[in-house]
């Protein structure tokens, strides 16, 4: 059974909740290397998304990511609502007009979201960015074999890996870039909350 527009809702809805409980996680990651509002703008997009949703729930999985896209866009500051909004809008896309999702559109929408943040961000893997955990992601994604829950979850781990793995890089992107080496020693805010996201998402596919 695929992967419909009310679990991709439920999905987002599990995300939006991960996302207020690790805010001043993510706020502390992002005073050591950034400008501290990482944590906040990405509370106050998901917050948005999760009203949107309550006023009217899309009915296909690609309506359902447009939807995240385009508020993130709107409500979340900083670097981060053009990044993820660009994601979720490449992923949407890449979905069409899919009523349910299997392995290979998720890989797929996973593909298209990184080429997204990618050629929004010209980041690389190794600048200390959510490319870090994103790229991972999408190479577990690609080579696994099963259920959606299934895909899901090799990418959560493979981006959580990713967000660790840039503890000691020297960022070479973005206001971390500024501090050059004393960037070293600190994990990427915009890898760890990418972890998060995908972590929620392979949660919930699990329990469907």
């Amino acid at each position: 059974m695929g992967c419909t527009a009310a679990d991709v809702v439920a999905a987002v809805r599990a995300a939006a909740a991960v996302v207020q409980e690790h805010r001043d996680e993510l706020v502390r990651l992002d005073q050591a290397i950034g400008d501290a509002d990482h944590g906040e703008n990405m509370k106050r997009g998901f917050t948005a998304v999760v009203s949107r949703l309550d006023a009217e729930p899309p009915d296909t999985p690609a309506k359902v990511l447009k939807l995240v896209a385009t508020t993130l866009i709107s409500t979340v500051g900083g670097a981060a609502g053009p990044l993820y909004g660009t994601a979720f809008l490449r992923a949407s896309s890449a979905l069409g007009d899919a009523a349910e999702l299997d392995s290979a559109l998720v890989a797929r929408a996973l593909q298209a979201a990184l080429d997204g943040v990618i050629a929004r961000g010209k980041a690389a893997v190794g600048d200390k960015t959510m490319v870090d955990a994103l790229t991972p992601a999408v190479t577990a994604a690609a080579s696994a074999d099963g259920s959606v829950a299934a895909t899901l979850s090799a990418a959560a781990d493979a981006a959580a890996e990713g967000a660790s793995s840039t503890v000691p890089m020297v960022a070479r992107k973005g206001r971390a870039s500024y501090l050059g080496e004393r960037s070293a020693g600190h994990m990427d805010p915009g890898a760890r909350s990418t972890a998060l996201l995908l972590r929620a998402l392979a949660d919930t596919a699990a329990k469907a």
